[in-house]
């Protein structure tokens, strides 16, 4: 079995997954919340010791053995790392080690360690003859050591090491086709930040951004507006989306529904077209299919609706488990929430091949 991993900033989730002949079968899925539930979050008091702790008490609540795992799948978030589709001349492949090395420390943020790379030739550059397309993973050795360390006192051992953004892609590949024409957008949500992801098919330009937003900041603007407290206006989103941050404004005797101040929902969209329109600078490409909308703040009840009508672009929830052979009954009503779960544990049949 292959045990996918997710370490969040308020959730650490699990996913289990087994090969089979027509792909994966999924075995279990589970989460466990980081702080304390009845208390405020505040992501900058959370340390190392309470993710060890979330992370064995999942564990032990799910009655996972991680010895019986044959791959265990970890990641490192997209904020702390690099990820880029590269066009660089064809080359010998010791040449293109240090070509690539190079590369990365252009974009990874330097914290005076080595950097850690890995890549992919991609194929031949379908404009310039001589140049190939190549996919550049990077980070520093002192995330990576501190990511080791972390798992270290887990008391798990990991095979493989993925970024969040490629295991939401392999995740997003298994359960949908990418079309031949055109891009789809995936905007994954997590607490405290959310990753844009725009991915298409053959030569279409892969691309990654890290995003400041995420669902903390949805419910604590619904807690300082309302005047309630933090717990309080969690609940709240959970049951009433973004209809709890509107008002009833009454103009000439008609009532209408809308924002009444700039949110942060018009913030994140904002971002979301910003990152766009740099992509569709960058590659001459701007046929935008679909969003999907993956992470635990994807099911804010309203959001899809709210960013389909700002961006004019059609938008759903992503269904992980889609395509997925299931075995017994691992229904959650948060689904989206085990998206880069289910992906790293993919990750790992994929790295079996």
């Amino acid at each position: 079995m292959y045990l996918g991993i997710d370490i969040g900033r308020q959730y650490v989730k699990f996913a289990i997954t087994e090969k089979t002949k027509e792909g994966f079968r999924l075995l279990d899925v589970g989460s466990r919340l980081v702080p304390d539930a009845n208390a405020t979050y505040d992501p900058e008091k959370i340390e190392k010791a309470h993710y060890v702790m979330a992370v064995k008490e999942m564990m032990r609540n799910h009655k996972i053995n991680p010895r019986k795992a044959k791959t265990i799948i970890t990641g490192i978030n997209g904020s702390s790392s690099t990820i880029k589709q590269i066009t660089v001349v064809d080359m010998p492949s010791d040449e293109l080690d240090s070509a690539m090395t190079f590369e990365a420390r252009k974009h990874v943020p330097l914290d005076g360690t080595d950097t850690v790379i890995d890549y992919q030739v991609l194929g031949s550059n379908a404009t310039e003859v001589d140049k190939i397309d190549v996919g550049l993973v990077a980070c520093t050795k002192g995330v990576m050591d501190s990511h080791m360390g972390l798992i270290k006192d887990c008391g798990l051992k990991p095979g493989v090491v993925d970024v969040y953004p490629i295991a939401v892609s392999n995740l997003f590949s298994h359960a949908k086709d990418i079309p031949d024409d055109g891009l789809v957008v995936i905007l994954d949500i997590g607490a405290v930040s959310s990753t844009l992801i725009v991915n298409g098919a053959g030569q279409q330009q892969y691309f990654t951004r890290d995003l400041p937003i995420g669902g903390h900041h949805f419910v604590k603007q619904l807690a300082e507006k309302k005047k309630i407290k933090y717990v309080e206006a969690q609940d709240l989103l959970y049951k009433e989306g973004l209809s709890s941050s509107m008002k009833n404004e009454s103009d000439g005797g008609s009532e209408s529904i809308g924002i009444s101040s700039r949110s942060v929902y018009d913030d994140i969209v904002e971002d979301v077209r910003r990152s766009l329109r740099f992509y569709a600078k960058q590659t001459g490409q701007s046929f935008f299919l679909k969003i999907f909308l993956s992470g635990g703040g994807a099911n804010t009840p309203g959001l899809a609706e709210f960013v389909a009508e700002k961006l004019n672009v059609d938008t759903a929830v992503l269904e992980p488990f889609e395509n997925m052979d299931i075995k017994g009954d691992v229904s959650n009503s948060l689904k989206s929430q085990f998206t880069t779960a289910l992906g790293l544990s993919i990750r790992g049949g994929i790295a079996d091949v």
